[in-house]
Formats: structure tokens, sequence, C-alpha cells
């Protein structure tokens, strides 16, 4: 991708010992206000971070209205929610941490990937598990997240994670991967990864 995409910056944090029991409700605090001053200030489809993705998905020809980064869908529904859904500790933590900084997260049990993880285009004969639990291939070029066994992590790149490696109570090893595409997402990435680091490091 980073032919087709040579300003992609990525960061990837993998984490053993995974328990669902946390609280990480104060560690996610400060993130979410972030988030909330932000949003207070111009709409999420004005932050340079969201923009550059919506480029992106133009590029790859998919109308960005339609299909989202992952980061901007948890915005908008931060804004019109005032808080986002729990769902495990660890989701919880990575989705405020992505609202604070518009840029997408996602975390995958490794446990369910076979082999090595690759974005890449699909060649149309990959499956892809849906949370409604019916089973999906992905179109042939569709950008997406591919194991060695064809299983496809996630579609059209940031926009929608499979149900096969969501987390889990039982998940115990997580590989956390973001992505930015924006002027400063070298910079921006790095400190995403700094801080996600540090308050991981709090609860597991």
């Amino acid at each position: 991708m980073r032919t087709e995409f040579p300003q992609l910056a990525v960061a990837t944090i993998t984490l053993d010992g995974v328990t669902p029991t946390a609280d990480v409700s104060a560690t996610a605090a400060p993130f979410l206000e972030r988030a909330s001053v932000r949003l207070a200030e111009r709409p999420e489809s004005e932050f340079p971070e969201i923009a550059a993705w919506r480029r992106a998905f133009s590029q790859m020809g998919l109308k960005p209205t339609q299909y989202r980064c992952a980061s901007e869908a948890l915005l908008r529904r931060f804004k019109k929610d005032g808080e986002l859904p729990s769902i495990h500790p660890l989701v919880d933590l990575c989705n405020a941490v992505s609202v604070a900084y518009a840029i997408p997260i996602a975390v995958f049990d490794l446990d369910q990937v076979t082999g090595n993880l690759l974005v890449t285009h699909a060649a149309g004969t990959e499956t892809y598990l849906s949370f409604g639990g019916t089973t999906e291939t992905p179109e042939p070029g569709e950008v997406i997240f591919r194991d060695d066994a064809g299983n496809a992590h996630a579609r059209r790149w940031t926009n929608r994670q499979s149900a096969l490696s969501a987390i889990r109570p039982n998940t115990r090893r997580v590989l956390i991967v973001s992505e930015a595409l924006h002027d400063t997402a070298a910079a921006d990435v790095d400190a995403l990864r700094i801080e996600l680091t540090e308050a991981l490091g709090q609860h597991w």
C-alpha cells in the first residue's frame, strides 16, 4: 500500500495477557475529553486526519460518505451520543485513543489470525465474517487485512473489521494497528503509540 499511499504512517503494538476485567474508565476519560474539545471547535469532517482518509477512500473508488474510516465513524457516534459504547476494556481504551487522535485503531485477536497479516488488495477469493454471522467475499482489488489462510480480517482497509478476530472475553494475545495519511501522520502516529502503550501498561 505504500506505493499507492507513500504518506502512510503505521504503528503496531502487540500485547499478551489481556483480561476482560480491567476498569479503564479513568484512563480513557482524558482521551474522550480531548475528542470533545476538538469536536466543539469544528466537525470531524474538517479534521485533517479524517479528510486524508476521505481522499484515500475516493482514490480507492469508494464514496467516502458511504464508507467511513473507523475513527470517523466513532467520532460521529461520540458526537451524537456523548459517549462510546462499552465493548471490552481493551477495545474501549483503544476507541478512546482513536477519537482523541482521529486516527483509526484496529485490534485483532492474534489467536484467530493464521500466519501473517497483510494489508493488500483482495484477490476476490478471501472470506470475511460479518458481525451478523454472514460470510462475505471482498471484491477483487478491495483493500483488506488478509492472513495466510485467506481470511479477510478487515474490509475496505480501515472501514470494517471482521468478527473472526474481534476481541472477546477469552482474548489473551492481540495486535493493535493504527494508520494515518495526513501531513503530520508520522509524528501523530508515533505520539499515539507512546500514549497508548503507556495507557495499556496501566491495566495489562
